[in-house]
């Protein structure tokens, strides 16, 4: 009994110290700027991360101090904070699965067209409803200012790899409308205003930009599939861990009452 509950504590262990990896990956995509201005997806992960470190801690103490009711709490509790956790990969998945990027001829950095992005995205963060608060949130960060002090040249701007997908679509006019370079977020003289409507939503106003784009919509949506792609790997790698450490709590907790029965049967044929 005192084996088994010594197991299921160091696993509850294990299982608490999954929680950080979880937590941090739902602080970094919150952290990011693009996440920033979208309040939809900010916090799910950092919240199922906090709730698995506060049931962990719970299965450690229970296993600790021989509590089985403590012990059979938080394997039904853990069993949902994984289920929620595998829906929100699936989930994360699913709808980050569309790629709206192609790539531009004699450009390092690609451009973005929002029909190339998941339906549930369009809808649900790029909305005519939501985008004015974002539109004025991304107005609001580094995001474009900072592009003038990494690129001098258009040579340098445009053989560039680094420009994030929300440059690429906030920060300066599509590629096909004909803009001449001046610096990043500054471009003139367009040749073919027909190519795109966004040709004609360009504006020099740095408060303004690409912002009402169609291209920013996508640009951002871009950043939110690579930031959650990266996310991704690491919260499949932990509830592959934390499903591991599951089963074998389990087998451990049945373990533990199988034994304890089989000890009060004895003592019944003392």
């Amino acid at each position: 009994m005192a084996l088994a509950n010594n197991l299921t504590a160091i696993l509850n262990l294990l299982a608490l110290l999954c929680s950080i990896p979880i937590t941090a990956s739902g602080i970094w995509l919150a952290s990011k700027p693009d996440n920033e201005c979208v309040n939809l997806l900010r916090w799910p992960v950092v919240v199922l991360g906090v709730l698995i470190l506060l049931v962990s801690a719970c299965g450690f103490i229970g296993a600790y101090q021989y509590k089985e009711t403590l012990l059979a709490v938080y394997l039904c509790c853990m069993a949902i904070l994984i289920g929620l956790l595998l829906v929100v990969l699936i989930f994360a998945f699913v709808v980050t699965r569309p790629d709206g990027s192609y790539q531009v001829p004699g450009r390092g950095y690609k451009e973005y067209r929002l029909e190339g992005f998941s339906n549930w995205l369009r809808e649900n963060v790029v909305d005519s409803k939501n985008w004015g608060k974002i539109r004025a949130c991304l107005a609001d960060t580094s995001v474009c200012p900072k592009l003038s002090q990494q690129f001098i040249t258009a040579d340098q701007f445009f053989s560039s790899s680094s420009i994030t997908p929300l440059q690429s679509g906030c920060c300066k006019p599509p590629t096909a409308c004909g803009y001449n370079f001046v610096n990043p977020t500054l471009w003139q003289n367009p040749t073919n205003m027909v190519a795109d409507a966004d040709c004609y939503l360009w504006n020099n106003d740095q408060s303004q930009l690409c912002y009402n784009c169609n291209s920013c919509k996508a640009g951002l949506l871009g950043n939110l599939r690579k930031d959650w792609r990266k996310a991704n790997l690491i919260l499949i790698i932990t509830v592959v861990v934390l499903i591991c450490v599951y089963v074998i709590a389990c087998s451990a907790f049945r373990n533990a009452q199988t034994e304890d029965l089989f000890r009060k049967y004895k003592q019944g044929w003392v």
